[in-house]
């Protein structure tokens, strides 16, 4: 027996493949595009029209030879540079297409290569791997369905960025059978690039120009040799050729003027320089070599050389007139140490001699951290004891500051085969900070979407996790509320101190004023600086605030507005516990680049959301800001007409 199959309406999508192409060229169009781009030029162009002119024997006084073979010369010159360039850019693209992922193809994980990824596939990522595709995230090993990515090859950003599964499909977990099941965003950012242009160079713009004015003089030269023509053949020719032919006929003057322009245009080619594309291609071949081959440019760390991808642009590198940069990961390292830090009124981290002299990193003294304990991180470095000896006492403010560097953060724990625990941070900053904590008793252990375990003191704690108010570029902080072991509802909160200082107790007025003159004191040695706070809260109130929490996560209008007005509410009348001091170095040759800048006449913006005080520091750590500077001039304006009144 048989039954007809239903009828089923499809719709066929005919989605791009993911075979990366950021190459110009193939076999088979490389010749009519490369040709095409050349005689964009417009000494290329001039030619291949006297080329035309060559062939008509009434105007031509040259042969055709002397135009085509250096022209062909030129073009094919250029040509062979430009297949190079491109061959490149195709093994660039061979290489990343080749990368393999694990596909899940028939309800098995298989290999498969990049270029062969469909849209719909469902791929296994392992840690450290690349992405081969545009993904939506399934489900994830960690805890909450989260996972960390890196995007430096996309934007230069090496800070992780945290990403979420959503919640109906984190269920599914690892499970294979479940995963193949399941239907399923279109690939590859960089299929959003774009073919790859034709670039042109103010070089070759400049170029282009000259030869237009050069080509204006000279058919100048050639209509005024054309009017003296007419004139000479109104006025003697017709006699010349009486002479000497007998009335043959008589010769149209403005005729043989017209023809003889073309002559003389053909006979003064050599005014356009064509040679010079040429010699400009030899030098930036050259120049493509030198930047190779480049010692200065050498990282020894990597053993990795400049490498000048294209022959076409290199003459812009000497006509850059302003540069625009981010401080975090390009000025500096983005390698942040936890230096000093003010709790409850007293600053950490100052150690000085005999003398009362601030002892620098430079000279030997032992750091401080629990020498016994295997989690230690051997490469933490902090000299001042007397916070230690805060600790060990059991001084309650300095447990509770630890205890807020310990659980305010969205680090993720992970042991590796020794044993070791291994933080991945969304930041080098809370990686800095839980560090921190961890060097100095209050150990980050593990987390769970409901509990934050630490170990403080060589005690483990669970802390119930009841809500987290996450950080962005508006809020400036970040905010857990826990329950801890006693029972008590904890809000600890971090962030900048411009924020929580508004957010205080009246009753931390003194101690603010104290925090205050600390945290200059930290910018002013260039130190990136935050706030650390806290409060109780009640049971009635939280549950009350939580309800509503819930609500405006189910709004359907005004959700984020509703949440922010709660976050609000919330994270208010709190208690100052004290501030933060974290280092990041500048680069190696970061002052001397600079300086070189200078001297070059090139200006440079730095962009950096740090505090007044750190960003004046670090202009003069770096070499922008000198003593030779008469004054700094600060400009607070934040509209147009304010920033126009304040310069002038």
């Amino acid at each position: 027996m048989s039954s007809a199959a239903p009828q089923t309406n499809v719709m066929l999508f005919l989605f791009q493949d993911n075979r990366i192409h950021t190459s110009k060229y193939n076999i088979l169009t490389f010749l009519p595009i490369n040709l095409f781009e050349q005689f964009q030029r417009v000494a290329n162009a001039y030619f291949l029209f006297l080329l035309i002119l060559q062939l008509i024997p009434e105007i031509s006084s040259l042969t055709w030879f002397t135009t085509i073979v250096p022209l062909v010369l030129v073009v094919t010159m250029t040509a062979v540079k430009d297949a190079t360039d491109d061959y490149f850019r195709h093994k660039s693209d061979n290489q990343v297409n080749n990368r393999q992922s694990e596909v899940l193809i028939d309800s098995k994980l298989q290999n498969e290569k990049w270029m062969n990824v469909k849209v719909g596939d469902i791929i296994k990522l392992e840690n450290n791997q690349f992405v081969a595709a545009d993904l939506l995230l399934l489900s994830s090993s960690e805890p909450y369905g989260l996972c960390y990515i890196e995007t430096a090859e996309l934007d230069g950003e090496t800070n992780l960025k945290v990403r979420h599964a959503l919640s109906v499909t984190s269920e599914l977990g690892a499970d294979i059978n479940r995963l193949a099941e399941f239907d399923g965003p279109d690939t590859k950012l960089m299929q959003n690039s774009g073919k790859t242009n034709f670039k042109r160079t103010s070089i070759d713009r400049l170029m282009n120009t000259l030869v237009l004015w050069i080509f204006g003089f000279l058919i100048c030269l050639g209509i005024i040799l054309a009017i003296g023509n007419t004139i000479w053949e109104n006025e003697v020719g017709d006699q010349f050729r009486t002479f000497l032919f007998g009335n043959e006929g008589e010769k149209n003057s403005v005729f043989s003027g017209f023809l003889t322009f073309w002559s003389y245009i053909i006979i003064l080619n050599t005014v356009v320089p064509i040679s010079l594309y040429v010699s400009v291609e030899v030098i930036r071949l050259g120049h493509s070599y030198f930047i190779n081959w480049d010692r200065k440019m050498y990282y020894f760390g990597k053993a990795t050389p400049a490498e000048a991808r294209t022959t076409t642009l290199n003459e812009e590198l000497g006509q850059i007139e302003y540069i625009f940069s981010d401080k975090t990961g390009t000025l500096t390292q983005n390698i942040m140490t936890f230096k000093k830090c003010s709790i409850n009124g007293k600053i950490y981290g100052e150690v000085h001699d005999d003398q009362g002299q601030e002892i620098g990193m430079t000279k030997k003294k032992e750091a401080v951290g629990f020498s016994v304990d295997p989690q230690a991180d051997r490469t933490f470095q902090f000299l001042d004891h007397h916070l230690m000896e805060s600790i060990k006492l059991g001084d309650p403010k300095v447990h509770e500051f630890l205890r807020v560097l310990a659980l305010c953060h969205t680090v993720m724990s992970e042991e590796n085969s020794a044993g070791q625990l291994i933080y991945q941070v969304q930041s080098p900053d809370e990686g800095a900070l839980v560090t921190a904590a961890k060097n100095l008793g209050f150990i980050f252990k593990s987390r769970t979407p409901e509990t934050i375990t630490i170990e403080e003191l060589g005690t483990l704690a669970t802390y119930q996790l009841l809500a987290f108010l996450d950080f962005n570029n508006f809020r400036k902080r970040m905010s857990v509320i826990v329950r801890n072991p006693e029972g008590q509802i904890k809000l600890y909160s971090k962030g900048a101190d411009t924020i929580l200082f508004e957010r205080l107790h009246p009753s931390n007025e003194d101690l603010l004023t104290l925090t205050s003159d600390h945290l200059s004191e930290f910018a002013g040695e260039g130190l990136r600086t935050l706030a650390i706070a806290c409060r109780d809260l009640g049971d009635t109130y939280f549950r009350e605030w939580h309800k509503r929490l819930e609500d405006a996560n189910a709004a359907t209008d005004e959700k984020d507005e509703l949440i922010a007005g709660l976050y609000e509410e919330i994270e208010r009348d709190l208690m100052l516990l004290g501030a933060t001091a974290i280092e990041d170095k500048l680069q190696e040759g970061v002052t001397e680049t600079i300086t070189s800048l200078n001297l070059a006449n090139i200006k440079i913006w730095v962009l950096t959301g740090d505090k007044q005080e750190t960003a004046i520091n670090i202009g003069y750590a770096c070499n922008m800001l000198t003593d030779d500077m008469n004054e700094v001039f600060i400009i607070a304006g934040n509209t147009a007409t304010e920033v126009r009144e304040e310069l002038r």
